[in-house]
């Protein structure tokens, strides 16, 4: 038998399990009393048996009640030097349609099924290595258009030409695969240097590999990563550390396109505050997640069992990220599950991983509730030098920021302020990013609800729905600004995936959208407030060639702050890999370290601010372009 103890603001967590399956769960839930003075709580103790029954110690009660009064400090390092408040907002503008960005996704206006509400993801990637973000939106489909035709090309592909004028290349690319596009995630699969699309989707997913200039070959079946049923989340690491990177996929529900539920056909499952809606998640049977590693000649192989990250439960898998929450230097990952609890694989170094969510505080609410988990991303958004854990969740739930103590996580959606302003809405797309280069992490969250019919319930959120920011406050805790940088002058759409990247090199983190039945959205980033930045871009030699995984840690007026490169992440979506980071006042950085996905280090001493650098794995800053001044006068132009 062990003991594992988690704590938080709001929850106290004791778990005893044995070696067996059996364990029995008790929770400790603090509140002020009705009435009490400030200070003063009463409790209440719950026992979740599964379905071992056991005796609680006293003396254990006495330590987990101990433990409940603990909390997340407040306040962050350094967190005086910058007051939030003290530098202007930026201002968001969506210039999609002058942009060309004007391909629409593709769903059904009823949305009478679960798989016409689910797609889809977007993405940054630059495809011809021209240093110019290019776009790839996943396109969906329809049931009637699946049935009839197999469904629609799974994407579209936007290069971007000059002066954020994009133009549709997706035949001329190669990208003519039909299915349902689900997901998309990028990676250089074959260490050739040029990026490479992984697009999940119903039915079957696709690899392209990328022949240079924007052309790409169709490689799925040669690489043996079709998979097959409604896959969502896809997400690349090199978890072996081995030099190639590989590939997981999250699956959600097992869908036979000739036996799907009707719409409202059951009362349980079917049925959203008396109105008839889509079936499911509730109800229908999961699906397994894979896990493919490369083994370095194009091909990939099946470990999903061996690695231990099958999901043999079938939870409803959605979005996934990989990242090093332990600091230990090699990959873990997140998966989101709807409707259930999520999962947290550490690396054990070997080739397998072993499931801590339960046993970290990661999987539930901090209540103990299973929730409605959507799309995920990591980020230090407190300067702790760990990474903390966001998700999105469905409606009346609330989204999840999960803070990293080291030892275990704890939910602080509250105490942060997260959890009130997203609680009406369903979220999906989201990211840590830097909006306004102050050095601190925000939050961006983009929404939408599943179920069309939701517009005709009195007083209940609609379809579409607005957009959330959340901006850092330095001290733990966030102020939602959405309408306060723009987003208010901005259509309402049932969003879904979302992706981040600068994407006119002006230092500026920008955000694009997928947007249900309709084209995307660009959301331009007028940050110009005086704040320096910089981006890099890290080439592996050792590693893998993009540096999936790589860490970059920046030093800059006494802060320190880190990121990883993601190949996926946030809600089936991919952003820009080039690792961004704004200093405030700090012109100059003091340290800036590169650990290289291989366990390699290297350090560089007083480099300058307001560059785009290249890193290349061993031979330092091969490269560097200057970016333009971040004087409130430097605007942007289109």
């Amino acid at each position: 038998m062990k003991w594992t103890f988690g704590r938080s603001r709001t929850t106290a967590r004791l778990i005893i399990s044995q070696k067996n399956r059996f364990s029995t769960i008790y929770k400790y839930y603090p509140r002020k009393s009705r009435g009490a003075s400030e200070g003063h709580r009463s409790a209440i103790i719950s026992g979740l048996t599964i379905p071992m029954r056991s005796l609680f110690p006293v003396s254990l009660l006495s330590l987990v009640l101990a433990l409940a009064q603990g909390s997340v400090p407040a306040k962050a390092p350094n967190a005086a030097q910058a007051d939030p408040s003290s530098s202007s907002l930026p201002h968001f503008e969506d210039i999609a349609q002058q942009a060309g960005l004007n391909v629409s996704h593709i769903s059904s206006p009823e949305k009478r099924y679960i798989i016409e509400s689910v797609s889809g993801g977007i993405g940054l990637i630059d495809c011809d290595n021209d240093g110019k973000l290019d776009i790839i939106a996943v396109n969906g489909s329809n049931v009637d258009r699946y049935r009839q035709r197999g469904g629609d090309p799974m994407i579209t592909l936007y290069h971007q030409d000059a002066d954020l004028k994009f133009t549709d290349i997706t035949k001329q690319a190669g990208l003519n695969r039909v299915g349902w596009g689900m997901g998309v995630a990028v990676a250089d699969y074959d260490n050739d240097g040029l990026p490479d699309i992984y697009v999940t989707g119903y039915g079957g997913n696709a690899l392209y590999h990328n022949l240079g200039n924007c052309k790409f070959e169709d490689v799925t079946d040669k690489a043996g990563v079709a998979v097959g049923g409604l896959s969502l989340g896809a997400a690349w690491a090199d978890y072996d550390r081995d030099g190639h990177v590989d590939l997981f996929v999250s699956r959600y529900v097992h869908v036979e396109m000739d036996k799907l539920p009707e719409l409202g056909s059951d009362q349980k499952f079917c049925q959203f505050r008396g109105v008839q809606v889509q079936c499911g998640p509730w109800g229908m049977q999961g699906e397994t997640d894979f896990l493919f590693h490369n083994r370095g000649d194009g091909t990939f192989e099946d470990v999903s069992k061996k690695a231990h990250v099958d999901d043999p439960k079938r939870y409803y898998g959605m979005g996934a990220v990989w990242g090093d929450y332990d600091n230990d230097g090699w990959p873990d990952l997140y998966v989101a599950d709807d409707a259930g609890p999520n999962y947290l694989y550490r690396n054990k170094h070997d080739g397998t991983f072993e499931e801590v969510g339960l046993m970290m505080g990661a999987d539930l609410s901090g209540d103990g509730q299973e929730l409605g988990s959507m799309g995920v991303d990591m980020g230090d958004y407190d300067h702790k030098g760990r990474l903390d854990i966001f998700v999105t969740e469905f409606v009346d739930q609330s989204d999840t920021l999960y803070h990293n103590n080291g030892s275990d996580f704890a939910d602080v959606s509250w105490n942060s302020k997260i959890a009130q302003p997203s609680h009406p809405y369903v979220g999906w797309g989201t990211g840590f990013f830097d909006m306004d280069n102050s050095g601190w992490l925000d939050i961006f969250v983009a929404n939408g609800h599943v179920y069309p019919q939701v517009d005709t319930i009195p007083n209940a959120a609609h379809f579409r729905q607005p957009m959330l920011l959340f901006r850092n406050k330095h001290d733990g805790s966030f102020d939602e600004m959405g309408a306060a940088v723009g987003f208010a002058d901005i259509p309402l759409q049932s969003r879904r995936g979302a992706a981040f990247g600068d994407l006119n090199n002006d230092g500026c983190v920008d955000i694009v959208t997928l947007n249900v039945g309709a084209p995307p959205s660009l959301l331009l980033n007028h940050c110009q407030n005086g704040n320096h930045r910089v981006l890099f871009k890290l080439l592996g030699t050792k590693s893998n060639r993009l540096a999936i995984g790589a860490r970059v840690t920046v030093k800059a007026g006494g802060v320190t702050q880190f990121s990883e490169v993601k190949g996926g992440s946030g809600y089936i979506s991919q952003n820009d890999l080039r690792q961004h980071f704004g200093l405030g006042s700090n012109a100059t950085m003091e340290e800036v370290r590169v650990r290289w996905p291989s366990g390699e280090s290297e350090l560089f001493h007083d480099v300058a601010a307001d560059f785009i650098y290249t890193i290349i794995e061993g031979q330092g800053i091969k490269d560097k372009t200057a970016l333009p001044s971040p004087s409130p006068a430097a605007q942007k132009t289109q």
